[in-house]
């Protein structure tokens, strides 16, 4: 066998062998990440889960699915008031360094999930249009002290428990989507839990201490919101007292 021919074979082993590496690496590295995003997805869940007074309904997810449509309507609105929320405590509440930071990230983030909602609805031949609110804010709300710093703590613990229960929502019904919906909500369950961590750990900074009496109150508001019958469907609504389509509804 000539010199060049041995060369060529060795050549050829050495770049198969290689490749054959590199491969099992990149498939071994890719196995790792999904598992530890898997992870993280399980850690956060069950801390939110933890941390909320009650599961989604079964009936609102029934609901939600028969109302597919509808639900991207309000889930899109529910994006921008999220943004707009943030946006408001930034004007009020100028001299908390700390709360301008987390806000600001939080208002750029959830004007993208907007965009998003928007894309995948226009996919899907979805207008998007206006919607009477869910009582589900304005219920919680009600509850809030009218003097600071309480206000300002009240206003934070709620956006954790709507952070939180948002997360909920999407880990509940991204098992029953079609594959594209389900993976954007897997995909937003990471983004929605650190915003729930940030609205906590802002409110027990604003209190000087923990708040776990007034997260109390609020939960126990939001479990009876939850739980009980709505007469419209939303994302954050009760279960409908009938269960038939809204007149928004969009069958996709």
């Amino acid at each position: 066998m000539n010199d060049a021919l041995q060369s060529t074979i060795h050549s050829t082993i050495h770049s198969t062998i290689d490749s054959t590496i590199n491969s099992n690496i990149d498939s071994t590295i890719e196995t790792n990440i999904d598992s530890t995003n898997e992870r993280t997805h399980e850690s956060a869940h069950d801390s939110i889960n933890a941390f909320l007074p009650c599961r989604t309904p079964q009936a609102w997810i029934d609901n939600a699915l028969a109302n597919q449509g509808l639900l991207l309507i309000d889930h899109a609105h529910c994006e921008k008031k999220a943004a707009s929320t943030a946006l408001s405590l930034m004007y009020r509440y100028v001299d908390n360094p700390d709360l301008l930071h987390k806000m600001s990230r939080l208002a750029r983030e959830e004007l993208r999930h907007f965009e998003q909602v928007l894309a995948l609805m226009t996919a899907r031949g979805i207008s998007y249009g206006h919607l009477t609110p869910a009582r589900y804010a304005a219920g919680l709300r009600a509850a809030v002290r009218s003097t600071e710093p309480g206000r300002l703590v009240d206003l934070l613990v709620i956006g954790a428990i709507i952070e939180a229960r948002s997360c909920e929502r999407f880990a509940a019904l991204a098992p029953y989507l079609d594959t594209e919906l389900s993976n954007f909500y897997n995909g937003l369950l990471k983004s929605e839990a650190r915003h729930y961590r940030d609205y906590l750990a802002l409110a027990e900074q604003a209190n000087g201490g923990p708040v776990e009496d007034r997260v109390a109150v609020f939960l126990a508001i939001e479990q009876e919101l939850i739980e009980q019958p709505d007469s419209e469907f939303r994302f954050h609504s009760g279960p409908l007292t009938q269960p038939v389509a809204d007149k928004h509804a969009v069958p996709i």
